[in-house]
C-alpha cells in the first residue's frame, strides 16, 4: 500500500509534532507521563526540573497535542493525549539500539 503524498499544510501539522518531540526535558516529561496522569509538582519532583521549565515545557506539549489536562481543585493533572506517542519514541529507540549493535560489530571486528 503506498503512502498518501502530504500537502503543505499537512506537512506543517507533522513538523510542529516533531518539533515539541525535539527536546530533552519534553521526552523527559511524556516518559513520566507513561505512567498515569501527574501534576506539575509531581513531574517536578520526578525530572528535577524547575517548576517554570516543567510547566513551559507541558505547556508545548499541550500546543502541539500530545498531552491534555484537567483541573483537579487547585491542582492541574497532566496526561498523555495521544498513547501513540510512546509507540514513535519505542521505534526510534529500536532504530537507535539497533544501530549501535551494528558499531559494536563493526568496532570490535577491527
Amino acid at each position: 500500500m503506498a503512502a498518501k503524498r502530504m500537502g503543505p499544510e499537512l506537512l506543517e501539522m507533522v513538523a510542529e509534532r516533531f518539533k515539541a518531540l525535539s527536546d530533552r526535558a519534553r521526552l523527559s516529561l511524556l516518559q513520566e507521563l507513561r505512567g498515569g496522569p501527574r501534576t506539575v509538582n509531581e513531574l517536578v519532583e520526578a525530572t528535577q526540573m524547575g517548576q517554570a521549565n516543567v510547566s513551559r515545557h507541558l505547556s508545548q506539549l499541550f500546543a502541539a497535542g500530545l498531552v491534555s489536562r484537567e483541573r483537579d481543585g487547585v491542582y492541574v493533572r497532566y496526561e498523555l493525549a495521544d498513547k501513540d506517542v510512546l509507540k514513535l519514541c519505542e521505534l526510534v529507540c529500536g532504530r537507535i539500539e539497533t544501530e549501535l549493535t551494528e558499531r559494536r560489530r563493526v568496532i570490535a571486528g577491527r
